[in-house]
């Protein structure tokens, strides 16, 4: 029986001039279903460049990665955004809203691959809407929310679609500490989920008590603690 995700001696190179920068150096690492892992690392370790590749955001320069016994590795491109679309839930750092649509288009902008019915859709991110607690802000623009209602829209936009795996990088780095509790508080509401797999990289300690695992990572070195 195959683990839900398999990385299999995954190595990353950046080629940056006359100099190779290794950012993941060989990892093999399995991941159940329902799994909430946290990453640890200083700045540079490769976490965001491992959320990238799990994530397909990113390839490695050698070595596979297979989610439910998938290799998503050979797929391309186009293959690979339909699999985004259906499987993987991003939230960033830096929230990554599209600054012309209010929050209720940004929560539906992954549905808009699905062709899906407006109703449903519309149904879907009132729903989301009210689980982030921005019922009554969804026709304000990026702008004008907080850098917390950001997050949270961006949270609300990940869980649109309903995918199985959610990836988040450093939700709270941004964010003061009441608003980081907010984010949270939402992080363990999907915890609850049903068919859920969460992996975070984060420095915040108070996500690392939701996790059920913890890692470690160090020059492209990941290590389970």
């Amino acid at each position: 029986m195959y683990e839900y995700i398999e990385l299999l001696n995954v190595r990353r190179e950046f080629d940056i001039g006359d100099y190779i920068i290794i950012s993941l150096d060989d990892i093999t690492l399995s991941i159940k279903k329902g799994d909430f892992i946290v990453i640890f690392g200083a700045s540079g370790a490769g976490k965001t460049t491992l959320l990238n590749i799990i994530g397909s955001l990113d390839k490695p320069t050698s070595g596979h990665v297979r989610v439910e016994g998938v290799d998503i590795t050979v797929m391309n491109e186009q293959v690979l955004a339909s699999w985004r679309t259906i499987n993987v839930g991003f939230i960033f750092q830096s929230f990554n809203l599209i600054s012309t649509l209010d929050a209720r288009e940004n929560i539906s902008f992954p549905a808009i691959a699905w062709n899906a019915e407006p109703e449903h859709v519309n149904a879907r991110v009132e729903e989301l809407l009210q689980l982030v607690g921005l019922t009554e802000r969804g026709d304000h623009l990026p702008f004008q929310l907080s850098a917390g209602e950001q997050q949270r829209v961006a949270i609300a936009r990940a869980l649109m679609n309903d995918p199985p795996l959610i990836l988040a990088d450093e939700p709270t780095a941004n964010l003061d500490q009441k608003t980081a509790t907010i984010v949270i508080n939402l992080l363990e509401k999907i915890k609850n989920m049903p068919e859920k797999t969460i992996i975070v990289a984060t420095h915040d300690e108070r996500i690392a008590k939701l996790a059920n695992r913890r890692f470690t990572m160090e020059k492209g070195k990941i290590r389970e603690e």
